[in-house]
Formats: C-alpha cells, sequence, structure tokens
C-alpha cells in the first residue's frame, strides 16, 4: 500500500469526523439485514462498524446485547456483568443502549461510577477478581471499544465467565440470535429509558479505577520502577486509560513518570496520520507515533496504549519505537529470569504470524513455545492455568502472570508490558532497545514484513482451507522447506491459512475477515533481499493454490 502524504503529520480540520452527524446517525440508522455490511458479524474483537455506513448502530448494540442476555440464560450465568467503554464518540451512545437492555432484562451490572472510561484489562481484572473461588454465579461482560481503529468506529465485544475474549462457539451463537432479532424489527428485545436504567436496582457502580491500579504491584515490581533514576514517559492516545496514569503515580510515588497529554477528544485530532491516510490511535506504528517519538530525548523509556489500553508502544532514547515483535522478545528473556514465583514449567505464548526469533529467546532460557492461531482467546486456558507465563501477538497485544504465578488478566493488557519497561531498564541498567540489540547479535537479526493481495470472498475461501497436500514446492527462496502447517502446532486448532517455514525464514497467509484481500507475514534471519524474496514467492505461491 502506498504511504499516504499526510503520514506522520497532524491531521488537517477537514480530516476530523462529524461527531454530531456521527452520533445521529447512531440514532437514526436502520440496518437493513439483507445488506452483508449492515448485519453483525463478530471478529477476532467483537462487532465493529460505524454509524455513517449503517454498521454500527442503536438497533445492533440493542440486539447484540438482548443476545448477550440470552446466551447468559441458556448457559446459566447469574453473576454480574461487569462493562466497560474507551473514548470513541460511539462508545457512550451504545453503552447507553446496552444498559437500557440489561436493565429491563434484568442483569446486574457494573458500570464505572460517573460513567468513566474503562479499559480492556480493567474488566477482564474485575471479572477474574469476582469469580476467584466461586462455583456458581459467575460474573461475565461487556467491552465497548473497537480499539485502535478511527474516529468514526464503534466496537462492542463481550467477555465470558473465564475473562477473555470469547471463543468462536459463543460469539457465533450470540451473532446468530442477534441478526435473528435485528431481522425481527427487535420485537423481542427489552428495553427501559436511560434515566430509569440508570437507577434501576441492577445497575451499580464499581471503582475498576481503583481496583486495578491497586492490583499492580502484585504483577509488576513498582518498588523497582519508583526507585530508579530514570525518566518515564507515558501517552495515553486519549484512551480508556487517560485518567488511570496519574493515580498509578500518586499510589506508588513514581515522580519519574510523566503523562505526556491527558486529552480526551472524539475527533483525536491530536493525532499524528497513520500510514494509509487514516487516524488511527495505534502505539505500534511509527507514524500514528510521531507526538511521543517527538519527545524522545525528553525520556530514557516512554510508552502508549492504544484506545481500549489493551495494546503497548515502547519508546526508548536509543532506538526510537519498538517494533512489537522486538518488544515481545525482550520481554520474554527477562520475565523468565525475574519471576522466581513462576512454575519452572511456564510456557510462552506466540501467534503462529509473530516472530520466531521468540523460539530462539525461548530455548536459549528453557522454555517451551506454544504457537496458536491468530486470536487472544487461544493463551486465556493457559493464563488461567500458569502453564503459560507470558503471552504476546505480533499486533503488540500481551499479557503475563502476577509475580506469584497466578492469573492477572486473561485479555491483552497495554499497561503492564508498558510499566514493564520502565521495571527492565530500572532493574538491568539497559532500556529494551539495548536489550534486543545483545539478543539478536547472540540469535541472529531478522527482518519482518507484511502485504495485502487482492483475493475474491472464493478465493479467500479456498485459502482458509487450504490442505498443505495441495502445495507441490519443495523450496522456498533459496532453501528446503522443513513444515508446511494449516494447523497451529501449539493446540492443533485451524489457522485458516498456511505458514510455510525453512530454517531461516517463514511466511504466513491469511484471509482478511473484513476486506477481500489476504495478508501475507513474512520473516528472514537472511537480510531484506531474502524477505522480498519470501514475499514474492509467498504470493505466488498462494495466488496458484487459490487459482489466481
Amino acid at each position: 500500500m502506498a504511504l499516504s502524504p499526510f503520514a506522520g503529520r497532524l491531521p488537517d480540520p477537514s480530516m476530523l469526523v462529524n461527531v454530531p452527524a456521527l452520533i445521529t446517525a447512531y440514532y437514526s440508522g436502520i440496518p437493513d439485514p439483507s445488506v452483508a455490511d449492515q448485519r453483525i458479524a463478530f471478529g477476532t474483537s467483537g462487532h465493529r462498524g460505524s454509524s455513517l455506513k449503517n454498521s454500527f448502530n442503536e438497533q445492533h448494540i440493542a440486539a447484540i446485547t438482548q443476545a448477550i442476555c440470552l446466551y447468559r440464560k441458556e448457559k446459566g450465568i447469574d453473576g454480574p456483568l461487569f462493562m466497560g467503554m474507551d473514548t470513541h464518540a460511539l462508545s457512550t451512545p451504545a453503552q447507553a443502549t446496552a444498559l437500557e437492555v440489561l436493565a429491563a432484562n434484568g442483569v446486574e451490572t457494573m458500570i464505572a461510577a460517573g460513567t468513566e472510561y474503562t479499559p480492556t484489562p480493567a474488566v477482564s481484572l474485575a471479572i477474574l477478581l469476582y469469580n476467584k473461588g466461586r462455583e456458581k454465579g459467575l460474573a461475565d461482560g461487556i467491552i465497548i471499544t473497537p480499539s485502535h481503529n478511527p474516529p468514526e468506529d464503534g466496537g462492542f465485544k463481550y467477555n465470558p465467565t473465564n475473562g477473555g475474549p470469547a471463543d468462536t462457539n459463543v460469539t457465533k451463537w450470540i451473532e446468530n440470535k442477534a441478526n435473528e432479532l435485528l431481522e425481527k424489527g427487535l420485537k423481542d428485545a427489552k428495553r427501559t429509558p436511560y434515566e430509569k436504567a440508570l437507577k434501576a436496582s441492577t445497575t451499580h457502580q464499581y471503582d475498576y479505577l481503583h481496583t486495578y491500579v491497586a492490583e499492580l504491584e502484585h504483577v509488576l515490581d513498582m518498588d523497582a520502577i519508583r526507585g530508579a533514576s530514570v525518566r518515564l514517559g507515558v501517552d495515553p492516545l486519549g484512551g480508556a486509560g487517560v485518567h488511570y496514569w496519574e493515580p498509578i503515580v500518586e499510589k506508588y510515588k513514581s515522580k519519574n513518570l510523566t503523562v505526556t497529554n491527558t486529552t480526551v477528544d472524539p475527533t483525536f485530532r491530536f493525532m499524528t496520520i497513520d500510514h494509509d491516510g487514516k487516524i488511527r490511535m495505534d502505539p505500534s506504528s511509527v507514524y500514528a507515533m510521531q507526538g511521543l517519538l517527538g519527545k524522545r530525548d525528553q525520556f530514557d523509556v516512554a510508552f502508549a496504549c492504544d484506545t481500549d489500553h489493551d495494546r503497548h508502544g515502547i519508546v526508548t532514547a536509543h532506538a526510537g519505537l519498538l517494533p512489537p515483535n522486538h518488544y515481545l522478545c525482550v520481554c520474554i528473556d527477562y520475565l523468565f529470569r525475574n519471576r522466581p514465583g513462576w512454575s519452572a514449567e511456564a510456557a510462552v505464548g506466540k501467534t503462529l504470524v509473530s516472530s520466531a526469533l521468540i523460539d530462539r529467546v525461548s530455548a536459549r532460557i528453557g522454555r517451551k513455545v506454544q504457537e496458536v492461531p491468530v486470536g487472544f482467546k487461544w493463551f486465556v486456558d493457559g493464563l488461567i492455568g500458569g502453564s503459560l507465563g507470558f503471552v504476546g501477538e505480533e499486533s503488540a497485544g500481551a499479557a503475563f502472570l502476577r509475580k506469584d504465578g497466578s492469573v492477572w488478566t486473561t485479555d491483552k493488557d497495554g499497561f503492564i508490558p508498558a510499566l514493564l519497561s520502565a521495571e527492565i531498564i530500572a532493574k538491568t541498567g539497559r532500556d529494551p532497545g539495548e536489550i534486543y540489540e545483545g539478543l539478536t547479535a547472540e540469535l541472529g537479526k531478522p527482518v519482518y514484513d507484511r502485504i495485502d493481495a487482492p483475493a475474491s470472498v472464493e478465493q479467500k475461501a479456498l485459502l482458509s482451507k487450504l490442505n498443505p497436500d495441495q502445495i507441490k514446492q519443495k523450496d522456498l527462496a533459496g532453501e528446503p522447506i522443513t513444515s508446511m502447517l494449516t494447523n497451529a502446532p501449539g493446540n492443533g486448532a485451524a489457522i485458516g491459512g498456511l505458514k510455510v517455514n525453512t530454517a531461516n525464514g517463514w511466511f504466513a497467509a491469511r484471509p482478511s475477515g473484513t476486506e477481500n484481500i489476504y495478508k501475507i507475514y513474512a520473516e528472514s534471519f537472511n537480510g531484506e533481499a531474502h524477505l522480498k524474496e519470501l514475499l514474492a514467492e509467498a504470493q505466488v505461491i498462494v495466488d496458484k493454490a487459490i487459482g489466481k
């Protein structure tokens, strides 16, 4: 994709979303269930869309919430439902709609005091804390966020009683029931007026903020962070954690941590434009992170989180913005050396499109790797049982265990890997960029890239059902192919695509769930020229297999 001429620059006023029009469309839009783009569809992170496209509006949220109520009833889930939202413009009206439905259905609902913004990890933690030691009356949750998507988007996802992202069988049940309700004009959906829902006996205020902040000392060495003579900075990117950082500073007396931006603005006019010309609160994008990168000389380590604070971005004075794969490797190397309370058998969890350097780092410290398909839901059971100490994905999502080896959250948490970068420099005297350079000097320096290629709906379906026997090629970019995978080696689950490995490189191809494209991820330990060769040959292999 060509780089936008606006990339890395603050947006022109003409590029900002019209918030009044967005909210008006939320309440006035009538989706047509016969149009695919206007139906409810759960991807890996819930239902997403925009009211301006009639793909995320009041009727969608009423239908999804009623479907969740019916799912809870069918599964006997009768504890409280913890609900949080981020700072996207559509999140506040969506929470109001959801509360109207939940109250009408008699669901005990926990919302933040003053309808404050609530990060994804705070909801996951609340569910797990409530359910600890219980066998019945279990809690679950709703998180209203489209993650780092542009300002005009909305998102709505369900976390069941395990606190993590819902599995496919759960989201498919909710999706089907919600579309059925939509097709019937919501006549079977219960609603009560918002003011009445707020005052309902089933609606309760929950202190997500101070509960989360108080628990941080059980997962991080906050004493080391406080005592270090290093300059730390954080930019919440106008997200749901914006009011969490100052209480963290106050509770742990971390006067060396500076919050660089406390602005909340639904247009996100303070964000620099991403690579494709869109405003996107992506802490792993060098273009979106220009605001913090411009301050890098003021800090030894600085960090940012996306809009629902489930992703992280790390900036060092030495190396600038670390690519997600780089920092995952640093986290793994550090944590398994500095968490004596973790089981000696605790493994590393990675998605199949994450760096192979993770495997080399893990082997070096004597830890097994569990490689799973894309999607954080695959890590939930391992985190709950403590068999996975650290889990991460190439898109800057990660979580890890408490210091005693018990579960922290089962959803992505942007706060803890961000603060871990402060712990790392405090205890080692080296920033994560320097540590990564040391790892690559010993284990090899990979280069990584992703490209998109057009594909029809039929071709995407073929790719998702590929059999390795369909690939006749024996070599890839000058090296013998060592394995071809359509199922993840860590759990045997279908990856919905293809991964091909050689001794010094690999590629993985997956169809997009939202666009008529497929994605090719590739990595080489033999340099940029070899990486380009890998990508070119990968596209030929995939195109041939799907009949292009």
